[in-house]
């Protein structure tokens, strides 16, 4: 996904990169080896996700791409797709997709266990999709979900 991203920023597309993986390292690299708080992290510090302002989750890295980590829940604790739908509604609430976008960027693990992760494809949040995954069965299976 870096790849895609960094080569997209460079061609002077704009781009925004959402980390969906509860470990929360999908943006990483474009923010120069920074880690970055996630939506849930904060949500439950601030006490809600209503409490959080956008400048609060999206830092702007590498090619100004604009990088947002959704984060999840602990492993073996809860839903990490659960997480994926509060951030895509934050997002969307908070007015992150009405930039001049070229890209979108949705990072996912590739051992899914739920359908939340399929969120943007199943609300229609995108006018195109395009899956990119490697040759891993995991990764073909989670893609397939």
């Amino acid at each position: 996904t870096i790849d895609s991203v960094t080569v997209s920023a460079e061609t002077g597309q704009t781009c925004m990169i959402v980390g969906c993986d509860p470990k929360a390292y999908s943006t990483r690299l474009i923010l120069h080896s920074k880690a970055q708080n996630t939506i849930m992290e904060m949500a439950a510090e601030a006490g809600s996700v209503e409490d959080l302002e956008l400048e609060d989750v999206l830092k702007v890295g590498y090619g100004g791409v604009k990088c947002v980590e959704s984060g999840g829940p602990e492993p073996g604790v809860g839903c990490a797709g659960r997480g994926v739908i509060t951030a895509i509604n934050f997002l969307e609430e908070e007015g992150a997709y009405e930039d001049d976008l070229d890209f979108v960027f949705y990072d996912v693990l590739g051992d899914v266990v739920c359908g939340g992760f399929a969120m943007p494809i199943r609300e229609n949040k995108a006018q195109e999709i395009y899956i990119v995954c490697s040759g891993e069965m995991m990764a073909m299976y989670a893609a397939n979900k």
